[in-house]
């Protein structure tokens, strides 16, 4: 039996061993949401041996979660089970973009021509200081004359000593001329290196806090690939506009779109396919729930309580609403997904400010006029009305606003819907100034004047322009209104209002008029309040 056993085992073929096949990723494409990014990611990898293998991708961010990743093989690869490893991992290589290695043999050209430099400038101090020492010993000979000495060979030994002392001055003064110039070539050459390196640590590189995917594969021996789609965090864009009105030639108001990235996922996203969609996987996805509401009647309470009311008097019901949904995902929730796709590869580094990309512009065709509102400003603003004429929603967001191309303000946005007409105010418009005064009469007392059941006010209201274009106006105010038939309200203006309860909006009037340059339009407005006596006007 033994022998049989044996037998079998040394005919059949065993599964071979696995072998752990180490390959970094590049992120090629990545998807950004207002709260959250999609990342897809290309692996490569070379299987020595046809057969089971853990493919091991160790560069992966530490934030990264096994349910938040897919992964889709290449030909000739099957997929088995995957995990994520924090734990137990190979060193990882940091691969250098090209960026990178440019600027890496940048710095090592510099670091060998700053070692030339200061090779030269070595050797201009050994020339001075040989220099200085064959000065130093020849000022230091003593002047002791050998024996038989006659005058001639005295007079040659003083003449050798002044030559070869003059000799050696000369040699140091040139020495000590090449020194400036050599010091000066070190300066520059470590200014330089300075500059280099400064330079290659500015540029994105990879994280050194990483995870790693292990995958079982089955493959042949060759190259194959495997795509990692991650859905991560802390990433994510808001739109930003720029808004210029002009009037020159007729209304017309530029539209220019851009967008501001950010992300902190711990690595940079270099040289990617960058998509830009409106649609928030991390917001509510589903419509809130309405709970049923069950009131009930009881015998009325003791009376103090009815004295507390009679004084009090009832309490407001409380009415709960379901909470509004997050403007962020205005646009997803109404079942509009806008997907922008930027024409260029985009480097987005970690941890950066926002990276501001820009879109198309629109072009909107608006209805300007100056809106003056004399009761609580002193000057008209600039307002343009205009409708999203486009088939897509323009998302909420902050605008710069200009007129003319001079900025005269923000503002914040919301939703625009296609069709939908919205007003944007552009700033103060100086020239058009506004009075609301309210005459005293004959007896001294002001334009509010109250007896006992009647109450009656006055203003004289105007606008005038004082610059040199004309604009249409629309100027708006109030008078109090009733809804009781014994409280009587009276009302009278001259010129009579265009509008009245203005936007459903009681006792708001509105006046539509062109005001020429130089021009003044006065406009009067009385209202008389009655009421049957023994009452209060509240």
């Amino acid at each position: 039996m033994r022998a049989l056993l044996a037998l079998l085992l040394a005919t059949t073929a065993l599964p071979a061993l696995s072998d752990t096949i180490t390959a970094a990723s590049r992120i090629t494409a990545v998807t950004v949401y207002p709260d959250g990014a999609k990342l897809t990611r290309e692996v490569t990898f070379t299987a020595p041996a046809a057969g089971r293998h853990e493919l091991l991708v160790a560069d992966l961010p530490v934030g990264s979660e096994a349910g938040l990743i897919q992964l889709a093989p290449g030909a000739g690869v099957q997929l088995g089970a995957f995990n994520l490893r924090s734990d137990r991992l190979p060193p990882r290589e940091d691969p250098l973009t090209p960026d990178q290695a440019a600027a890496k043999a940048t710095v090592e050209e510099l670091e060998a021509a700053e070692r030339q430099a200061l090779l030269a400038l070595e050797a201009v101090q050994a020339r001075v200081e040989a220099a200085e020492a064959q000065a130093r010993f020849l000022s230091s000979f003593t002047g002791a004359l050998p024996e038989a000495a006659t005058p001639e060979t005295i007079k040659a030994m003083a003449a050798m000593i002044g030559a070869e002392t003059l000799a050696v001055r000369q040699s140091a003064l040139a020495a000590r001329a090449d020194l400036f110039p050599a010091e000066t070539a070190l300066k520059e050459a470590q200014e330089a290196l300075a500059k280099a390196r400064a330079a290659y640590d500015a540029l994105p590189s990879a994280d050194m806090d990483y995870v790693a995917l292990a995958a079982d594969v089955s493959v042949e021996a060759g190259e194959h690939s495997v795509t990692i789609t991650q859905y991560v965090a802390d990433a994510g864009w808001r739109p930003f506009y720029d808004l210029d009105l002009t009037r020159q030639g007729g209304a017309a108001l530029a539209f220019n779109r851009s967008v501001l990235v950010t992300q902190y996922t711990g690595e940079d996203w270099s040289d990617v396919a960058l998509t830009l969609s409106s649609s928030a996987p991390a917001q509510q996805a589903a419509p809130s729930v309405l709970w049923p509401e069950l009131r009930r009647i009881e015998p009325e309470r003791e009376a103090e309580d009815a004295m507390a009311r009679a004084d009090f008097g009832a309490a407001p019901e409380l009415v709960l609403e379901a909470a509004p949904a997050p403007i962020t995902a205005a646009a997803a929730i109404e079942g509009d997904t806008v997907v922008y796709l930027y024409p260029d590869a985009v480097t987005v580094a970690s941890g950066s400010e926002d990276l501001r990309l820009a879109l198309d512009s629109l072009a909107f065709t608006p209805v300007v006029e100056a809106v003056a509102v004399p009761r609580l400003d002193r000057t008209a603003f600039v307002s343009a009305s205009f409708t999203n004429a486009s088939d897509e929603p323009l998302l909420p967001g902050e605008a710069m606003l200009y007129r003319e191309g001079v900025l005269v303000g923000t503002a914040w946005l919301d939703t625009i819907a296609p069709g939908e007409e919205v007003d944007v105010g552009f700033g103060a418009l100086e020239t058009l100034r506004l009075k609301r005064e309210m005459p005293k009469r004959a007896s001294g007392e002001t334009g509010v004047f109250t007896t006992s059941n009647e109450q009656s006010e006055s203003a004289v209201i105007t606008v005038e322009n004082t610059g040199t274009e004309a604009w249409p106006v629309r100027l708006l105010d109030l008078v109090p209104y009733s809804e009781q038939d014994d409280l009587e309200v009276e009302i009278l203006a001259t010129p009579e209002p265009t509008e009245t309860n203005v936007e459903g909006q009681r006792g708001i009037l509105a006046w539509e008029f062109d005001l020429a340059a130089g021009g003044k339009q006065t406009i009067t407005l009385e209202h008389r309040l009655s009421w049957p006596e023994g009452m209060d006007l509240r």
